[in-house]
């Protein structure tokens, strides 16, 4: 149900931020720092994925005895390369952000500016407190998703790639707390704070492994905090589809995995080769189902050096690892809008960060604080 509320939304914030804006060089602005913070920081999510593996080494373990799926679909595919049209066609959030880009340019353009925005602004409002009652479903969905997953894989899948799992969440953590929490730092934001209000939308993620069924809610989240509606509605779709940390994380970590487990020797300059390629293609893997293996795929094809039908194992767990790279894409994509509504000055003070966490003098509390500071 969340889902169906994610077109909607995209379109009518973006629309609404584009056109509400004093001028369309600022929205351009907002979108090129979105694309270069979004590579920068996905090629060191990157950079960790690989260096971790390559201290921890996941893969030195025994493969004889571990659970393997099919991979062969995603290996044919991967072969014949990743589609990028057919990436977009079937990327529902691309698409609906380019169609809200078009409309809120020529929105801005028009003399009945004001005339349109004062029909989008009860619009918007109105849809997001559907969907605030809609999230009163969310815990059950949460429950559900977590106890069918548990059930139906059980606990015995884990076990012989326990590693693997340790370290990817290890490695996720690391990146979270140290990444992205000294990047808040240097704009006087503290992680932790930021972790505590987004806390629903974390467990949402956790329970569904899919971050794009808490895209909504963390888009007035993020305005709760402080940020601009312009800066949320440009920032966080493009995030979902460009800035990928967990997933980049679990792509570098896998290839070395995979490498480890069938002791294939790689020189520095194959690794080189390997982040070159991952960081062009691990924007494609999102929006569509499937597409990780596929990148992976094309990535060991690539290469030719490392087995394909290692993705059999990597599928048996894939479910677990899902959701950490689901939440780390959530936690990265709230980062980043928060990082360019700070750099952009569209950020206001708000009870969401309590002094002491911005650097900043006490600042009143807000007439509409997030829903937890009642307690």
């Amino acid at each position: 149900m969340i889902k169906w509320f994610i077109p909607p939304i995209i379109f009518l914030t973006i629309v609404s931020g584009i056109s509400g804006m004093s001028n369309l060089k600022k929205a351009g602005r907002i979108g090129i720092k979105s694309l270069l913070y979004s590579e920068v920081v996905t090629t060191v999510s990157l950079v960790i994925g690989i260096v971790l593996a390559l201290v921890i080494k996941p893969g030195r373990i025994d493969k004889t005895g571990l659970p393997m799926q099919d991979a062969s679909k995603y290996a044919r595919q991967g072969a014949a390369g990743f589609d990028w049209v057919e990436f977009f066609l079937s990327n529902l959030t691309l698409q609906v952000l380019l169609l809200a880009i078009i409309v809120g340019i020529i929105v801005s353009l028009s003399r009945h500016r004001s005339t349109i925005l004062g029909y989008l602004e009860p619009l918007t409002k109105g849809v997001f407190l559907v969907l605030k009652y809609v999230m009163y479903l969310a815990p059950l969905g949460a429950f559900g998703g977590m106890a069918f997953t548990i059930g139906k894989f059980g606990i015995r899948t884990l076990v012989p790639l326990a590693k693997l799992m340790a370290t990817m969440y290890l490695t996720m953590a690391v990146f979270i707390v140290v990444v992205l929490g000294l990047i808040l730092r240097y704009y006087k934001l503290n992680v932790f704070t930021y972790l505590k209000n987004i806390k629903e939308e974390i467990l949402i993620v956790l329970g569904t492994s899919s971050s794009e069924a808490a895209l909504p809610s963390l888009m007035n989240k993020l305005e709760q905090m402080g940020c601009s509606r312009s800066v949320v509605g440009l920032v966080v779709p493009t995030g979902y589809s460009f800035n990928l940390d967990g997933t980049s994380i679990y792509l570098s970590m896998a290839i070395i995995f995979l490498a480890q487990l069938y002791n294939v020797p790689l020189s520095p300059g194959e690794m080189i080769t390997i982040l070159g390629i991952l960081m062009l293609t691990s924007k494609g893997a999102a929006g569509v189902t499937g597409s990780g293996f596929i990148v992976l795929a094309s990535t060991l094809t690539a290469i030719q050096k490392i087995p394909v039908e290692g993705l059999a194992f990597l599928l048996a767990v894939d479910k677990f690892m899902s959701e950490a790279r689901a939440i780390t894409n959530i936690i990265g994509n709230g980062v980043a809008t928060l990082v360019i509504a700070k750099s952009e000055g569209d950020f206001t003070e708000t009870g969401s960060f309590p002094p002491g966490t911005r650097g900043l003098p006490s600042q009143p509390a807000p007439q509409n604080p997030l829903p937890y500071q009642h307690k």
